[in-house]
């Protein structure tokens, strides 16, 4: 009887996690699927796009990546050399300080310098009754090289922080050898430090060109014709969704290419840290500069700071101070608890699903549980954009099969689709932080539980739940925190009456009210500061 009750508890369990997977993966199913229902008419569609709007969405989003990605890549890689392998004046403070930039959704920063920097904005009007110009004194803000600069400064932690690691395992001590060995500064730096860390850079700017073509914020803000933006003016726009779902699969792929570069990456990363932990002691310190060179470093570090963080705060508050007395309070708390709710909600529904699942994964490490973790790990590498699209087209399949369903409407105007939406895109942050928190527990403890007579969900509460809470803790925050600054999902699936900060700051922006746009903004800055705090403690607590 016992045996029964166990292996019907294996299959009840078994089936819960092929479900699970299945709706994780219903937007990417969904996208294949559409290509095997087209017709004459889809393929016309396709090839008009192919002669009139597809070249163009190709070519900026290239232009737009190629130029970011060696941004990012330039901007990362000098700031984690000089904290890692120098000393100088302020270099605790800006290990921590060069995050900052995290906390800042990029189409906020974007909304910053177009109000600070355009036509009407105080800059170039000061400009012009100081000194008597006339016309524009800068270039436009909203184009492509707008764009780059804004992603720049907005995405370079994330070779920054992956470069940064990567160097202080191991460059540090290979430097100190090949001073020793008669090398100058310069050669140790050109042939020791940098080769080292070529697999994190190339991890870093692999994930911050995902976040590039994910954009909708910027792209749509600045009028750049963007695969992300394409998508949406398609479906929204066009109402074509044969020529939406084909734009969301192209996208798909190439973030699946990135995706797959990021890992490559990641893996040689662990191969060279192994190497670099024999090369030598931990007795090595960082070079102490002084002077001029000393001042270089901390230039080089305060820049993007200064730009991706310090100046964006400083042009939302202008207006956010100037007028105080006529922003929409009233309007502004519903905003923050729609925003709440629905972050609270799916962290909370992401946290258990992800304890669950790592629990599976200890207790049973099989193919099933494996293959759900990578297509939960696959989620968050999937952009809104593509998620909208994956989840509304098999909801206008159904309604077209079944016109008195009213599954459109438990999708479209309740908090069902956008939940499910936020649980694709975000349940792998849960997963990841939770999976980390279960390898510091000895598979020992299990063991000794099971001796003891504890087994099933009762090892889970009594042994591995107290030991976990504080990763519990940090996944339901990541994803509350992402939730509250998601854009594009959240701009097509929320329920009616139901803005977001994230949504609002969006719509007030585009109607050129930045002045009440900077309230929900600065509001996202604040929570996007929480994060950032906790990442920066962790790291100098190695």
């Amino acid at each position: 009887m016992n045996q029964n009750n166990t292996r019907l508890g294996r299959f009840l369990a078994q089936g819960l996690l092929l479900l699970f997977a299945l709706a994780l993966a219903l937007p990417v199913l969904a996208l294949v699927g559409a290509w095997f229902q087209f017709d004459a008419e889809a393929w016309d569609v396709l090839r008009q796009m192919m002669q009139t709007v597809l070249p163009e969405y190709t070519a900026t989003s290239l232009v737009l990546c190629v130029a970011v990605a060696v941004a990012v890549a330039l901007v990362g890689m000098v700031t984690a050399s000089a904290v890692t392998l120098f000393d100088f004046a302020g270099r605790r403070f800006f290990e921590w300080a060069l995050l900052l930039p995290l906390a800042i959704p990029a189409y906020v920063v974007a909304y910053a310098y177009t109000d600070f920097l355009q036509f009407s904005g105080p800059l170039q009007v000061f400009l012009r009754e100081q000194f008597g110009l006339s016309g524009r004194v800068f270039p436009e803000v909203r184009n492509v090289g707008g764009a780059v600069w804004v992603f720049t400064f907005s995405l370079y932690p994330y070779v920054y922080l992956l470069a940064r690691t990567a160097l202080s395992e191991r460059a540090a001590q290979l430097m100190e050898a090949a001073r020793l060995l008669g090398a100058p500064l310069a050669r140790r730096i050109t042939e020791v430090a940098l080769p080292l860390a070529r697999p994190a850079v190339a991890a870093g700017v692999a994930l911050a060109l995902m976040e590039t073509l994910a954009d909708f914020g910027v792209a749509s803000y600045f009028g750049i014709q963007t695969f992300t933006a394409g998508i949406y003016k398609t479906w929204l726009v066009m109402d074509n969704r044969s020529a939406a779902a084909q734009l969301a699969t192209l996208l798909l792929l190439t973030v699946g290419l990135l995706l797959w570069l990021e890992h490559r990456a990641q893996k040689r990363m662990r191969f060279a840290s192994l190497r670099g932990m024999r090369a030598g002691g931990n007795e090595a310190q960082p070079v102490r500069l002084q002077g001029r060179r000393a001042a270089l470093a901390w230039t080089v570090c305060a820049l993007p700071v200064l730009f991706g963080f310090v100046l964006p705060v400083l042009f939302m508050l202008r207006p956010l101070v100037g007028g105080w007395e006529e922003l929409p309070w009233s309007s502004f708390l519903q905003w923050s608890r729609n925003s709440l709710w629905l972050a609270g909600l799916s962290a909370a529904l992401a946290t258990v699903a992800a304890l669950l699942l790592a629990f599976a994964v200890r207790r049973e490490p099989g193919p099933l549980t494996r293959g759900v973790v990578q297509v939960v790990s696959l989620g968050y590498a999937v952009p809104g954009a593509v998620i909208v699209v994956g989840l509304l087209l098999p909801v206008g399949w159904v309604q077209a099969t079944f016109p008195q369903s009213s599954v459109g409407f438990w999708v479209t105007a309740t908090v069902l689709g956008i939940v499910w939406a936020y649980l694709v895109r975000f349940s792998a942050v849960a997963l990841q932080s939770v999976q980390s928190g279960y390898a510091r527990i000895p598979g020992s403890l299990d063991d000794s539980a099971r001796m003891l007579g504890t087994t099933g969900l009762g090892l889970a509460v009594r042994v591995h739940w107290p030991l976990l809470r504080r990763s519990t803790a940090a996944a339901a925050l990541l994803v509350f925190v992402d939730v509250m600054k998601e854009l594009p999902a959240t701009l097509v699936l929320r329920p009616f009456n139901s803005d977001t900060l994230a949504v609002v700051t969006y719509q007030l922006a585009r109607d050129e009210r930045l002045g009440e746009a900077a309230l929900p903004a600065l509001t996202l800055v604040l929570v996007g500061l929480v994060p950032v705090i906790m990442l920066s403690r962790t790291l100098r607590s190695r």
